[in-house]
């Protein structure tokens, strides 16, 4: 138990919150309309300074508060068929299916509402690089998705919701689409983002380069950048080994409570128990 605690310990993470550093001061009080007008650069520049040394690899999450992918019509609306084969006859994608009679392709609200704000970062005047590939589960890029299904008229409608994709690039190789498919348990939430593949040192200022697509304005989310080391445990997970520690502290206290009782209150002779099971066993 105190293993778990230390190693979760050890875990080094930087989290920034950017959502509302990144909106200009013109529309503080107007978030909505900053974020719906195209016009408007959405390029925003955050420092974040290296308190502890950081072991490659480091892994970049996006965080989202506040936001429910665990809602039963967000989770049902999407064609694992049609993802894997390209094929959609039903209406499972509603209220996303159709761009002029023709499905649309990744159908559904969870694809319609893809995260895209994007991360670049810099050490002083160098770039720090962020490998991208292979940020989804294998199994998923291998049996889910399919290698002959194109995006062609995804996000063509009148409605946009969040990012893009490439219609050159088939889905089992778009794997921020795939990481943003496999929907989260809880309104607060990380998906991975890429993989930093060297060490960040003590005191490092980091520039972290964010393009502010996403709206959590609308609903009243948070969006954080996370930067984590891992051990063999996983990521920073204080609770597992406090929930051990005090499981195991109170096993131990009821145990000890139980003793003293029996101890002090044994068994009074003569308890018709007692003699009904030694008459059992002596006829035996």
């Amino acid at each position: 138990m105190l293993r778990i605690i230390i190693m979760a310990v050890k875990v080094a993470e930087i989290i920034h919150r950017y959502d509302v550093d990144c909106i200009p001061n013109g529309y503080k009080g107007n978030k909505q309309a900053y974020i719906k007008d195209s016009s408007i650069s959405k390029n925003c520049t955050q420092e974040v300074k290296v308190l502890n040394h950081m072991k490659a690899p480091i892994y970049v999450y996006y965080e989202l508060e506040n936001f429910y992918q665990n809602h039963r019509r967000y989770v049902k609306s999407r064609s694992d068929k049609q993802l894997r084969y390209g094929e959609y006859t039903g209406t499972s994608c509603s209220p996303v299916e159709w761009d002029n009679g023709h499905p649309i392709v990744p159908c559904g609200l969870i694809a319609w509402s893809l995260f895209n704000d994007t991360y670049s970062f810099t050490c002083g005047s160098k770039e720090i690089k962020v490998n991208r590939k292979n940020i989804s589960w294998k199994s998923d890029r291998e049996h889910k998705f399919g290698k002959d299904v194109y995006p062609s008229n995804f996000q063509n409608g009148s409605l946009i919701g969040g990012g893009k994709l490439d219609p050159a690039v088939p889905l089992s190789e778009q794997e921020d689409l795939i990481v943003w498919m496999r929907t989260a348990a809880l309104p607060k939430f990380r998906k991975l983002y890429g993989v930093i593949e060297e060490d960040l040192q003590v005191e490092e200022t980091i520039t972290i380069l964010i393009t502010n697509n996403y709206n959590t304005y609308g609903f009243g989310g948070k969006k954080s950048i996370v930067l984590s080391t891992t051990t063999w445990l996983g990521g920073k997970n204080d609770f597992l080994g406090y929930a051990y520690l005090v499981t195991g502290s109170l096993s131990i206290f009821m145990s000890i409570l139980f003793a003293l009782i029996h101890v002090k209150n044994p068994r009074p002779p003569g308890d018709p128990n007692c003699l009904s099971w030694n008459r059992k066993n002596s006829s035996s």
